[in-house]
This record gives C-alpha cells, structure tokens and sequence, in this order.
C-alpha cells in the first residue's frame, strides 16, 4: 500500500484548427472596421459611441483646426480617466499653435505616447481602461492615449504581514506600481511579466510573473492554461482565481500562497516559482508552495540564522499546540485521567466538580466565543476594536469561571490554543488551523486518545497525497528529501542555501551561494 499518489501529467492545450469558409472569412472581414463603408466622422463616432447609449459619462470633446479647416475628436469616459492630463497633454499643444497646427505636426510636437490603432473592435476596451481615443477626419484609424486617474494610495507595510527589520513596503491596488515594486528588486532581464485578462465584463487584469531562465516552463504553461480555461461574466477579487484554479478546492489547507509584500514575491520567483499580481487588488499569488512555506516568515532571513530557525520552529511547534491541546484536554478529562500527575489531581478536580457540562461543550463554547470576539474587533473601528477584544475576553472569561459554566483549566488551554493559532505568518493556513481543531475535539470526546490519533494519521494522510499544480504539497517530508530540510523546520545558513527547492522542479537547482569563498582563501 502507498500513500503516496503520483502527480497528474500537465494535460496541453488542444489546438484544433478549423477552416473558415468564405462567407465567415467575408464577415470577419466586414466587422473588422467600420471604415471599409466609408463613413464620415460624424458617423462614425455614432457608432462607436452606440455601445455606451445608456451612460451619462461618455464625453466628447472637438476641437477645430483653423489651418485646414479639419476637426479632432477627443472621446473618453470622464469618471476613470485624468482630466488635468488630458488639458495638459493634448489640449494645451493643439491650442499653443493653433493658427498653424495640424494632426500630424500635433503628434511631433506633443511630448505623449499615441498609439495609432486600426481596429475598431478594440474601441469598447480602450475607453474602458482609461484611454484618450483620438478621432480625425481620417476614418481608417485613430489614435489612443493612457490617461487613468490618480486615485492609488500610499506604499505601506501590509498590517497583516508586519515585519521588524526589512523593507516596510507592501503592494497597493494598481498593477503597474506593483510590478515596479518587483522589479525593483529583480533587475534581471529574464524577469518575464505576461498579460492576461478574465471575467466577459469586467475584464479583470493579473499579470503572469516568472524568471525565465529558473521556473519550470511546464509549470508556466499550466498556470496560464488555468486561467485562460475561467469562464464567468465577473472576476472581482484573487479570491476568485484561487477557487478556480487549484487542484483541492475542498481541502481545508491553502494551495496558494496569498501575500502583499513584494519582497516575499521577489524571493520565491528566484526559487523558480510563478507569481500572480493582480490589477485592483493589494493581492499576489505564489505557486506551487508546500506545507512549510506558509510558516516561513520574512524576518527569519533578516536574523541570524539561529534566532530564525528557533522562530521557525516555535510556529511549527504552534501548529500542532493550537491543532491538538483542546482535544488532548479533553481526552484527558474525559477518558484518561490516570496520565493526570497525583499533585495535580485534587486541582483539576475541584476546578471540574462543579462544571454541569461535559468537557467538549465547555471548548465549543470558548472557541465559539473566541472567534465571535476576533470576527467583531476586524469589523470594529480600529480604534476601539483592539479594547473591546482585550475587554470582552477578560470579562466573558471572567463571568463564565463565576458561572459555574466552564473550568478555570479550560479558559487557559483556550487562551493558550488561540495564541497558537495566530503565530502563523500566513491568514489562510492560521483558518485552516482553526477549522480543523474542532473535527479533532469532538472526534477526542468520542474515542479518547485512539480519536486524536486516528485524525492525526488521516490529516497526514491527506497532506501526503495533496499536490498542488504537480508539486508535493508536504515536500520535503513526503517525498523525502534531506537536502530540502535546510530551510522546512529550522533555516540553515545563507551561504549553505546553494541548492533551490527540488519540489518546484527549477530549470537551475544550484543557488550559487557561495558567498564565504574569503574564509577558505
């Protein structure tokens, strides 16, 4: 028997090219551009502007030209595009010379990139990423200028991914500020950024992020096929793409890891994985990932390795604590007694005589509790969220010891496990944490010890057997792989670090970090 399941083979794109006949090819060809019937201006903007018929925002703008008698027409939507842009960039010039001034002397003069588009289909999507069309008396084509409106806030340290030493920058929402921020850090020409777009309506923008001399290009191929494959009329948040993109959408454990440092980013590209940046979102996506990179947290590799292999192993030792001190309290209690020491006995006994409920009620009741105060002091200001955490948990905990309804044991290994739970760096995997913990107190209450160790076994079982777009998901554990082990459990040394992950199957496994040559000459 094996535990193990091999990794399904990337399954390629199907290209099954048909031939067009004639008369699709003689349709293609009569949408294509509206200019191929001749149309005036006049009539042209008609039919380019009858798409936004029922909007208010889609503006106009003429301008005459005096030196040939001609007209430019300026077409934009007035709610996502800079209005001080446009004045400054292309008004201004037209009006500086206007008793000589002519289209193409215009392009030559104005210090802006127009780009000259032919095809008429593109009008729609041009207007709706915050474009300038340009419009002349010349209706083959026209002209298209990148004027968005300044509405980004400031580069800020994530709150939820806080560091004490390192760079305190974290994504914002707009993707081109995001991807400078990568690049920033990665100034190598095989740094490769790839476009692409989902969602019929909203036409959502996540940029493909990957070394091109290091990642596994199978591993490019498949991510790009996934999300081309997504077909939905909305696409709002990276939320969305993870849902229907990763291989287990019903397994409780993140297949993707979500951050908003670009450091972090930039660190896991040059192991050879792939990124996923995301236009209107603060949101990157790194994979494939394993078990251990969730709880690998940027500050261990700003200490000296020491302290951040004993950090490193304090979370992990955290994942066990928060996933499994309820349910051994409980077996304790309810079942196995006798491991109790003889000095702690009469303790745990008159701190239990008078509880009416079982020992589980008591943790459902305290973990119920617990999260009730998490999820009001998020949707607090935060000026007073902070104190009604602090105040709600000492005064509920407080009332229910005097109550009579829960042990003064129980609120300590609640405390306890809830410390546990939110040391891990990363939101997603510390959820799953606390979602599982409850399988495991009631399967405790049930079976005792034999419970706890039935649901560790099918919890192991499961990470064996998970795999994300192809890589193991417990590496280096299941496979084996010592060499790997250097940065799981502790963090070696930077200068051993010479080899990059082997999960993630890198074009170029040596790391070429050779860096203490002077200690050897």
């Amino acid at each position: 028997m094996t535990f193990f399941k091999k990794p399904k083979k990337l399954k390629p794109e199907k290209e099954n090219p048909k031939p067009q006949d004639s008369s699709q090819e003689n349709n293609s060809e009569e949408n294509q551009s509206p200019a191929v019937q001749n149309l005036s201006l006049d009539e042209l903007l008609t039919k380019v502007k009858e798409p936004f018929s029922i909007t208010e925002d889609l503006m106009t703008h003429s301008v005459e030209l005096p030196s040939d008698n001609s007209r430019i027409v300026l077409l934009f939507i007035e709610s996502i595009i800079d209005k001080q842009l446009v004045q400054s960039m292309i008004l201004n010039p037209l009006f500086e010379t206007a008793r000589e001034i002519n289209f193409e002397s215009f392009k030559q003069m104005a210090s802006i990139d127009l780009k000259k588009q032919t095809d008429f289909n593109q009008v729609q999507e041009l207007l709706l990423q915050s474009n300038t069309l340009i419009f002349t008396e010349d209706t083959s084509c026209f002209y298209s200028m990148t004027t968005p409106v300044k509405t980004q806030r400031d580069i800020t340290e994530p709150d939820n991914e806080a560091i004490i030493r390192g760079a305190h920058e974290g994504f914002i929402e707009n993707l081109s500020t995001n991807l400078a921020l990568i690049r920033k850090r990665l100034k190598t020409p095989k740094l490769t950024i790839k476009y692409l777009q989902v969602g019929k309506e909203t036409h959502t923008t996540i940029a493909l992020a990957y070394v091109d001399n290091i990642a596994d290009p199978e591993h490019v191929k498949e991510v790009e096929r996934r999300i081309k494959s997504i077909e939905a009329d909305a696409v709002y948040t990276p939320g969305n793409i993870e849902e229907s993109i990763e291989d287990k959408p019903f397994s409780f454990f993140p297949q993707m890891l979500s951050t908003e440092r670009p450091d972090r980013v930039a660190a896991n590209l040059m192991e050879g994985r792939v990124a996923l940046i995301y236009d209107t979102s603060p949101t990157a996506h790194v994979m494939p990932v394993n078990f251990f990179t969730f709880y690998q947290s940027v500050d261990d590799y700003n200490k000296r390795w020491h302290i951040g292999s004993f950090f490193r192993f304090v979370r992990i030792m955290g994942f066990f604590i928060a996933l499994g001190l309820p349910a051994v309290y409980i077996a304790i209690v309810s079942f196995h007694f006798e491991v109790i020491p003889f000095g702690l006995i009469l303790l745990i006994k008159s701190s239990l005589e008078d509880i009416p409920y079982p020992p589980l009620f008591e943790a459902l009741l305290m973990e119920l509790t617990i999260e009730l105060i998490r999820e009001a002091s998020i949707r607090l200001p935060t000026r007073i969220g902070s104190t009604i955490a602090i105040v709600g948990g000492l005064v509920i905990g407080d009332a229910v010891v005097k109550a009579g309804l829960v042990s003064n044991l129980m609120i300590i290994v609640v405390a306890i496990t809830a410390i546990a739970a939110y040391i891990v760096p990363s939101n997603e995997m510390s959820a799953a944490v606390r979602i599982l913990r409850f399988p495991f107190m009631v399967a405790a209450a049930t079976l005792g010890f034999l419970g706890i160790v039935f649901g560790f076994l099918i919890l192991i079982f499961h990470l064996c057997r998970l795999y994300t777009f192809g890589s193991p998901y417990f590496a280096p554990i299941a496979p084996l792989n010592l060499a790997d082990l250097k940065d799981s459990f502790i963090r070696a040394p930077f200068w051993k670090q010479n080899t990059r992950p082997k999960d993630v199957n890198a074009q170029k496994t040596d790391n070429s970090n050779h860096t203490r040559k002077w200690d050897k000459s």
